[in-house]
């Protein structure tokens, strides 16, 4: 049996083992997923050891980033983003770290601004997830900042408000299982028809802060199409 798993912490607001162990069945695939829940990102050296057959694995919050140190390789379009949410193990144990977010976000974004006109967009985080969303605005030619709790940046915006044509994406945990009813602090009021607002969280399906640009006509998507399609783009990776 081939392993494959989920790396990150915590992991109880977590799809993926679902998502792929169904997947497996229903294409009698003789594979397993499992979540690797671990404080220390060094436990992954006993997780090597512990799982022979693991042939590779996702990584979620908070080491897309960390994850650099322990690889062999690294695909260029995650050597650009900065993050890697893909690994695969070769046949001599080597670790080659990609990034599938970026493919997910594309897939999401296109559906969500369907013949709309965005003119800007507004990324909260900077995270991993982040980093994937920036990658593909870029390749979009759309105009964006990125909002940190490092800086003055939310507080512009609240003091600015949203405008016409804008995306405003969530790439930060707040929100998601089991702290549901965790809201960013966004000036939410000032929302209308033709703002789009994005949160990468998929569990709950609708958060707190999709409600609350739904109360003022914004659109609003959840994460799970980015997270179908890049882990289809995963198993793609994982099967070369």
């Amino acid at each position: 049996m081939r392993y494959y798993g989920l790396i990150g912490h915590p992991l109880s607001h977590s799809f993926s083992m679902a998502y792929f162990n169904n997947k497996f069945k229903n294409e009698n695939l003789d594979c397993f997923f499992v979540n690797f829940d671990i404080e220390k990102l060094e436990s992954i050296k006993d997780i090597l050891i512990q799982y022979p057959d693991l042939q590779g694995f996702t990584i979620t919050h908070p080491y897309k980033k960390a994850i650099f140190q322990y690889l062999d390789n690294i695909d260029e379009n995650a050597k650009q983003i900065g993050a890697v949410n893909v690994v695969k193990i070769d046949n001599d144990r080597k670790l080659a770290g990609y990034n599938t977010d970026y493919i997910g976000f594309q897939g999401l974004l296109e559906e969500s601004i369907d013949n709309m006109c965005i003119k800007s967009a507004h990324v909260c985080g900077t995270g991993g997830a982040s980093d994937a969303v920036v990658y593909v605005l870029k390749n979009k030619g759309i105009d964006f900042d990125v909002l940190s709790r490092k800086n003055d940046s939310y507080q512009r915006l609240k003091n600015e408000g949203f405008h016409s044509n804008e995306l405003i994406i969530n790439a930060t945990p707040v929100g998601m299982y089991p702290n549901s009813e965790g809201l960013l602090d966004l000036p939410y009021a000032t929302a209308n028809e033709t703002n789009v607002f994005i949160d990468l969280i998929y569990n709950p399906e609708e958060t707190m802060f999709m409600k609350e640009a739904k109360k003022h006509g914004a659109k609003t998507f959840n994460g799970l199409k980015m997270l179908q399609l890049q882990a289809e783009a995963a198993w793609r990776i994982w099967s070369l």
